[in-house]
């Protein structure tokens, strides 16, 4: 007979050239056993600011992911995708309330979980990092202002191809951390799933005092919030403990 209880089940929707939140997500859990995660992928290989780049955050695509998840009987999926951050957060909303519409499971994304996080910290004023071109940044940057997030400073990398932005480097990304948490914005924000920010994050946090939100962890402790799970190790990311 199975088991009347099972773990909480979380079910993420991963951008096919991604290659950093499906193994660090089960690195930030680390020994846990109360919670399992369960991923499906859709095409997605470069970030720009163009129609071709937009199309692969088509919402169809995106619920014919969310149905399979489904059949795993999760608790609640995660769009683990920053896209909405330059699309707007409507676009994920939309998505968000189609996911749950059509599966009756409560649905998030990367943006929306970023969102929460702010009002859930009081977070008003961000230094933002990415591994992106500089005008998607500025895109970012408008778009967060709506919501009332002001940035104070950001850094771009300057990169395109969604697969590389997993090989960018902790070196790579200590230098513009530091500059940013210099300017004292009430969190740092690492903008990227595909990006292994949470690698630095306890570091950066203890040299400058200032919080660190990474997009695998925050996108997994909205996911464990929805879910009714505990949330995770301060090492992660002291504000998601």
């Amino acid at each position: 007979m199975p088991a009347s209880t099972r773990p909480r089940r979380i079910g993420m929707i991963v951008p096919s050239s991604n290659t950093c939140l499906e193994p660090q997500t089960y690195r930030i859990l680390g020994v846990r056993t109360d919670v399992t995660v369960h991923f499906t992928r859709i095409p997605v290989t470069r970030i720009a600011l163009d129609d071709s780049s937009d199309r692969q955050f088509d919402p169809t695509v995106m619920q014919e992911a969310a149905a399979l998840l489904a059949t795993a009987d999760v608790d609640v999926i995660a769009w683990n995708g920053t896209s909405g951050s330059w699309l707007g957060p409507a676009h994920d909303q939309e998505l968000a309330a189609g996911i749950s519409g059509a599966t009756g499971i409560p649905a998030t994304t990367s943006t929306l979980a970023y969102l929460e996080a702010f009002r859930t910290f009081g977070t008003e004023r961000i230094g933002l990092f990415t591994p992106y071109t500089a005008d998607v940044n500025h895109r970012v940057i408008a778009c967060y202002e709506r919501e009332g997030i002001k940035t104070v400073d950001h850094r771009a990398l300057g990169l395109s191809d969604n697969e590389s932005f997993a090989r960018v480097t902790d070196d790579e990304m200590r230098p513009g951390s530091l500059e940013l948490a210099a300017a004292a914005p009430d969190a740092l924000v690492y903008l990227c799933t595909n990006l292994y920010g949470a690698n630095i994050t306890a570091e950066v946090e203890d040299a400058t005092g200032v919080p660190v939100l990474d997009s695998v962890a925050v996108t997994l402790w909205h996911a464990l919030k929805l879910a009714g799970a505990p949330l995770l190790e301060p090492r992660w990311g002291r504000l998601l403990g």
